[in-house]
């Protein structure tokens, strides 16, 4: 599309613009590969500033949220992506965006996207559950190792193990790590070693994504999984996260993590052994310095110091109660002898036998009732004296007579 323009006859700008909208608008919907140079989320819609991958062109597009939370992979700034956009001319003040409707990873994105599917049907399987990683022996008698040939990673697990434990003892087996064929050669590895070793150590050092993609391959981490002893995933640097990371037991940041963690340090237990029994020195002098002071403080009570002193004041109580109750009995036999005398001497006062001491008698019947009257004198009576009977007979009785 041309316009007829001069100098003397030119095209307003708002022209200019409206055409060339309409004209990126007959472009429709296009996929378009680029790097994310720039990423602004907002609530509910995204901003971003898409690169050439080659030159230094940049256009800005946006996207509704829901777009970049449905990638394959996570978006971030400066992953290479693959988007399906349409083309939009912003008439009012000339700028050209895109409105993203899909985004794709691309290159190392597709490979972490393909990572993370696998990495979820994996944990969907339980495959990487933490209830069922196997603690590390304290001190392993074999450790098994799985590397490759005179590799650094090699080296380094082996030299750091016996500086911290210089009786370990490895059995070694060489495997490819990089390439095709290597997951299947760590995977020969380990089923060969694990019936032999303690604990396993997978070794490798760093690299790149492509390089660590055998140790997120599906047969090595179902191999690890059902490994009967516990398995030390060394693989790349900190920030290397190969499938194999999840299924191991323990993961180790670097090899020399590894060798850290498989043994323990005999300077470092020596140390501790030296402290345990410091402590123990201590807690059993201590024990034993209390006791002896408790002893001591038992040995000075007056019981145990002169324990006859107990017994001698409560033999002087004891003698001493004796004497009391000697005194009492004694003051209440006398009491109640003089009670018993004064008792006998009213006795003895009011008793028949006194009247009869002062010359009288007393005449009964043989059977023993006492006559009262001259009337009821039998022929034959009895006297009582002072000092015996007399048996009398009656000659005569006379009565005598009463004063008016």
């Amino acid at each position: 599309m041309a316009l007829d323009t001069t100098a003397d006859s030119p095209a307003p700008l708002r022209q200019v613009s409206t055409l060339i909208g309409q004209w990126v608008g007959r472009l429709g919907a296009i996929w378009v590969e680029a790097e994310v140079a720039q990423l602004t989320r907002r609530p509910g819609v995204c901003f971003l500033v898409l690169r050439d991958l080659r030159a230094t062109l940049s256009i800005r597009a946006t996207c509704h949220v829901s777009v970049l939370d449905a990638s394959a992979a996570p978006v971030t700034e400066g992953a290479r992506v693959v988007v399906h956009a349409r083309p939009e001319f912003y008439e009012p003040n000339g700028s050209l965006t895109l409105q993203v409707r899909e985004i794709r990873p691309a290159g190392e994105g597709e490979l972490l996207a393909q990572l993370e599917r696998r990495k979820q049907l994996l944990a969907a399987e339980g495959l990487f559950d933490v209830r069922l990683k196997k603690p590390l022996p304290f001190l392993p008698g074999t450790v098994g190792l799985v590397t490759g040939r005179a590799s650094a990673a090699e080296r380094d697990v082996l030299e750091n193990a016996r500086l911290r434990w210089p009786g370990v003892r490895f059995v070694v087996r060489h495997a490819l790590m990089q390439g095709a064929g290597s997951a299947r050669d760590v995977v020969a590895a380990v089923q060969e070693l694990a019936p032999q070793v303690d604990v396993l150590v997978v070794a490798r050092g760093g690299g790149s994504l492509e390089d660590l993609l055998p140790f997120s391959d599906e047969s090595l981490v179902r191999a690890v999984h059902a490994c009967r002893v516990p398995v030390v995933s060394a693989i790349g640097h900190e920030q290397d996260t190969p499938l194999l990371d999840l299924v191991a037991d323990v993961r180790a940041s670097t090899p020399t993590d590894a060798a850290k963690r498989v043994v323990p340090d005999a300077a470092e237990e020596q140390d501790r052994l030296a402290h345990a029994r410091s402590r123990l020195r201590r807690a059993v002098t201590t024990l034993v310095d209390r006791e002896a002071h408790g002893l001591a403080q038992l040995r000075s009570r007056p019981v145990l110091a002169a324990p006859h002193v107990l017994v001698d004041a409560q033999h002087d109580a004891l003698t001493h109660l004796r004497e009391r109750a000697d005194r009492a009995l004694r003051h209440r036999l006398d009491r109640e002898h003089d009670t018993v005398g004064h008792h006998l001497a009213r006795v003895r006062a009011l008793s028949p036998l006194a009247t009869l001491e002062r010359g009288y008698a007393v005449a009964q019947t043989t059977d023993g009732h006492v006559l009262t009257s001259v009337a009821d004198v039998p022929a034959a009576f009895v006297v009582r004296l002072a000092d015996g009977s007399a048996h009398v007979t009656t000659d005569r009785t006379e009565e005598t007579p009463h004063a008016d």
